[in-house]
């Protein structure tokens, strides 16, 4: 079984490749190095402890930050290859590295330290909406990590440019406090609100997450939200000032270091899942069937909204297990699309939540697991697409054999009849001409007799052919002549509320005007009723005799063409025909 998608879900075997043992024992101990590092200039300057607290617990704090993002990002790079996601959880993990050089006494590094000092707010909000391809992809999140870098970074240059950070501050060009400090307020607040819209992107997508986004992804999503807020909150103190300012950027620390933890703790989630793929055999092994197979699927997935769709070759298109044909979904639907293939033949599609194409390997697991059960349920949509085909063709069948018979109904009515009785109006200016032959007349009088037969003859295969009266003056009216014209009484009761579609009343007339024959015929009865009424969905034709019974729908061409005609219109016609008991003929028609 291969997965491929309609889209570049999923990145191809060999396009991604997950990071070498010797990349990650690299990056990995430069990690290690980094918070020693920090630890060692956090403890060898004074100013720390002064300016943010104690400064063991500072360097802790900030390496827990640094560690977490490093060691989460190779872990999530080495899980998810295709994915940005862990590359740039390492850069960020070493950029809050590069903001202790800030705490050093050697010019270069303090200025470079210092210039980004508030380059890892921007990182997180950058890491949290990127969220989980790494990459952002709506105008609104790029606009709002665009503008942030830029305040983080040309603000930061403008501080050091006016403020005193000291002889180490190789930017320290034009010292004004006053104004420096403004700069600072503006800086804080303005990023602040950016990351507080970060808060609001995530709260739009969290909300508009389908049921596949499972709990681990909403912990998530709750704990990069509390991250952004916390260190929002965090530069508003800053700005306002207040005695617990210490103990809000312990706070901080703590909050935005857990961010990894709780991918990590989805990821673990996620491989979990994909161990229940074992239930899904277990469940398979049973043979389920086709209309089972979804529901085993969508618990697989966890994903209650799954569908499924079947490539009919024959066809050339998808369909559903009923075997009507169906569409899949683009994109901007909100639904994602993973293609299923067979021996290198196209063989079904699962249409999902986006939020499973973060597993890639639950896909293919879970398509792995399925496939016969998959084949089964595509040659069932393929025998109910021949089925649906079938229906098709018979009701073009017999909508075309209809038009034939009203072209010939209004051939003979506009042709042989109008000549029939142009030909008796000639013979009656005739006969008055010839009143003094009596033998003649005589003559005459026999020809006029046998048009009128000819007339009434036409007449009635006319109205077998197709009832003029019907598509004039509608069912009512038309089943009126017929109950007139029966030899036999037949109590008529009509309810239909208006017209109906014309396939409709020709099937219904049909029905009574067969059966009613088949009573004169066959049935020796006294007495029948006729009962046409309408439901809510249908239209229902019941005709009840009290004849000899016997009639048989599978014998004879008359109640077998009759269910012919219903059935191809979606209805039913059930005849119940006790022996000596008479006859019942009902007919259920679909009328919407």
């Amino acid at each position: 079984m291969a997965i491929s998608a309609p889209l570049p879900l999923v990145a191809s075997p060999g396009v991604a490749r997950p990071p070498t043992r010797a990349v990650v024992w690299a990056i990995s101990l430069a990690g290690c190095a980094a918070g020693v590092a920090s630890f060692v200039f956090a403890l060898t300057n004074d100013a720390i402890g002064s300016e943010l607290g104690e400064p063991l617990v500072i360097a802790t704090l900030w390496n827990w930050m640094t560690l977490t993002y490093v060691l989460g990002g190779l872990l999530a790079w080495w899980r998810r290859p295709a994915s940005r996601f862990g590359p740039l959880m390492i850069v960020t993990g070493f950029v809050c590295f590069l903001v202790t050089l800030a705490w050093t006494s050697s010019d270069v590094p303090f200025t470079i330290g210092q210039a980004l000092d508030k380059l890892p707010a921007v990182l997180f909000l950058y890491v949290f909406l990127a969220f989980p391809s790494g990459r952002l992809t709506g105008r609104i999140e790029r606009a709002l990590v665009a503008a942030a870098f830029v305040t983080a970074i040309a603000l930061e240059f403008a501080r050091m440019v006016l403020g005193d950070y000291g002889a180490h501050n190789l930017l320290g060009l034009a010292p004004h406090l006053a104004v420096s400090e403004t700069v600072r307020h503006v800086q804080l607040l303005v990023l602040s609100a950016f990351l507080l819209g970060g808060v609001g992107v995530l709260a739009v997508r969290r909300r508009r997450a389908g049921p596949a986004l499972r709990r681990s992804v909403d912990v998530l999503i709750d704990a990069f939200a509390l991250g952004l807020v916390m260190l929002a909150f965090l530069y508003v103190s800053l700005v306002v000032g207040g005695p617990a300012v210490t103990e809000i950027r312990w706070a901080t620390f703590v909050t935005l270091g857990l961010a990894p933890l709780a991918f990590l703790i989805g990821l673990l989630h996620a491989r979990l899942a994909r161990s229940s793929v074992g239930d899904l055999f277990v469940e398979l092994r049973s043979n389920p069937a086709p209309a089972d197979l979804r529901d085993a699927l969508a618990r697989s997935l966890r994903d209650p909204s799954l569908t499924l769709a079947y490539w009919l070759p024959e066809f050339e298109s998808w369909a559903d297990l009923t075997g009507s044909r169906v569409e899949l979904p683009d994109r901007q639907a909100g639904r994602v699309t993973t293609l299923l293939d067979r021996d290198g033949s196209r063989m079904a599609a699962l249409v999902h939540d986006p939020a499973l194409e973060d597993e890639p390997e639950l896909l293919a697991a879970v398509g792995a697991a399925a496939g016969i059960a998959l084949e089964n349920g595509r040659l069932q949509a393929e025998q109910q697409a021949h089925l649906e085909e079938l229906k098709g063709s018979r009701a073009r069948v017999i909508e075309a054999g209809q038009r034939e018979r009203q072209r010939l109904e209004r051939n003979l009515h506009d042709g042989a009849q109008q000549r029939l009785i142009a030909l008796s109006l000639e013979l009656s200016v005739l006969e008055k001409e010839l009143g003094e032959h009596p033998d003649a007349e005589k003559r005459l009088d026999a020809a006029q007799r046998e048009i009128t037969a000819s007339l009434e003859e036409l007449r009635a295969v006319a109205r077998g052919l197709h009832p003029a009266v019907l598509t004039g003056h509608g069912l009512a009216v038309a089943l009126e002549q017929v109950a007139a014209r029966a030899s036999v009484p037949v109590r008529l009761t009509v309810e239909v509320g208006g017209r109906l579609p014309e396939q409709v009343e020709v099937a219904a007339y049909y029905v009574v005007t067969e059966s009613v024959a088949n009573i004169a015929k066959h049935a020796r009865a006294t007495a029948a009723t006729v009962d046409v009424h309408r439901t809510n969905e249908a239209l229902v034709v019941e005709i009840v005799d009290d004849g000899l019974g016997g009639a048989d729908s599978e014998r004879g061409s008359g109640l077998r063409g009759l269910a012919d005609r219903v059935e191809a219109l979606g209805g039913r016609l059930r005849v119940w025909t006790p022996g000596g008991r008479g006859t019942r003929v009902r007919a259920e028609i679909p009328c919407e």
